[in-house]
């Protein structure tokens, strides 16, 4: 069976990365989220994403050696990612958030320029590790729109929270604001397969299962015009409170015909449960509204993020078996890059 281990896709990945001219501590940042997203079932988001991270790293989409630096002030801290890879960004805006935390209850950290930030949930599970509620979002170019509209409109723009569960893994729930994730068109055009009714409209704004189709239009949002506002929401906070002169130009709204985005605003929002609900209450509270959960919803109530960590874990221990159309594509990475991949421990 062609399964590989946890640690031998870091070190591909690191090295695929290192060649692409990342420092070497940033391209095992990087590779560790990369895997730890394939490890937990996000494979929309996980490698196979790495091959167009490459392609930007080598056109300089992604800047492989940023000089990242930031201003804080009370509450809030502007990074200026200086079009770092979202893997290697994000994780920075966390521990500028964990710093912060230490003098004060809640912290907004403002990431500019910041490289395509995979899933969003691994990044803020990484807060929620750490003890703290995390809530993160990132803004894209136009990618949805209703059916009628002449053209997308606004961002799918990811959203995701995590939070801490005393003696449970932690509650991640990750979404972009659009019925489906790009991803998911992303590959069904690769694989050559139909996507289902009521995710994306076409090029004249009529309904599609044709994946190319869908690219060339808009995708639909989740609830229709809620998920549009949820949208805004996070247009006001990764667009708005990350905004730099670059982000009035045309070309910030230029979408890729496959990989992904260019560099784009985001935001982190981190939270010390401890400073609002002392003497413990945070997780006692927690942990009662969970139980009742669990109790009232029987076997079939599961907390976003649990099946995620319950395969992390069977994939850590047992290796993982990539699929056939992914396998491919990254051996061909490799191979370009003199860099095979194999099946190891």
């Amino acid at each position: 069976m062609n399964r590989h281990s946890a640690e031998s896709l870091e070190r591909w990945t690191a090295d695929v990365l290192d060649a692409c001219g990342l420092p070497a501590p940033d391209a095992q940042q990087a590779a560790t989220l990369l895997v730890r997203s394939e490890l937990r079932g996000l494979h929309t988001h996980g490698l196979n994403r790495l091959p167009s991270y490459v392609q930007r790293l080598q056109q300089g989409d992604f800047n492989a050696r940023p000089t990242m630096t930031h201003r804080s002030f009370p509450g809030g801290i502007v990074l200026d990612a200086d079009g770092a890879m979202g893997h290697v960004a994000g994780p920075f805006a966390v521990q500028l958030a964990v710093q912060a935390l230490e003098s004060t209850a809640s912290v907004v950290v403002a990431v500019q320029s910041c490289g395509h930030l995979g899933a969003l949930g691994v990044h803020a599970l990484l807060a929620a590790e750490a003890g703290l509620f995390c809530l993160v979002g990132q803004r894209t170019p136009p990618l949805l729109s209703l059916e009628g509209f002449e053209a997308a409109a606004i961002g799918h723009n990811p959203i995701a929270f995590a939070c801490p569960v005393p003696g449970e893994a932690p509650l991640v729930f990750d979404v972009a604001c659009s019925v489906a994730a790009r991803g998911h068109v992303l590959a069904a055009a690769r694989d050559g397969h139909a996507i289902p009714e009521g995710w994306a409209v076409d090029a004249s704004g009529r309904p599609t299962t044709d994946p190319q189709a869908a690219l060339e239009g808009a995708l639909l949002p989740m609830g229709g015009h809620k998920g549009l506002g949820l949208a805004m929401m996070v247009e006001c906070l990764a667009g708005g409170l990350a905004a730099t002169a670059a982000s009035l130009d045309p070309a910030a709204n230029e979408i890729p015909k496959s990989g992904a985005m260019s560099r784009q605003g985001a935001f982190l929002w981190a939270v010390r449960p401890g400073a609002f609900a002392a003497d413990g209450l945070f997780d006692a509270y927690t942990t009662h509204w969970v139980d009742e959960f669990h109790g009232r919803g029987g076997a079939a109530a599961r907390l976003p993020g649990q099946r995620a960590a319950t395969l992390e874990q069977q994939h850590r221990a047992h290796g993982i078996e990539l699929a056939p159309a992914l396998l491919n594509d990254l051996r061909t990475l490799g191979e370009r890059l003199g860099l095979p991949l194999v099946a190891g421990n």
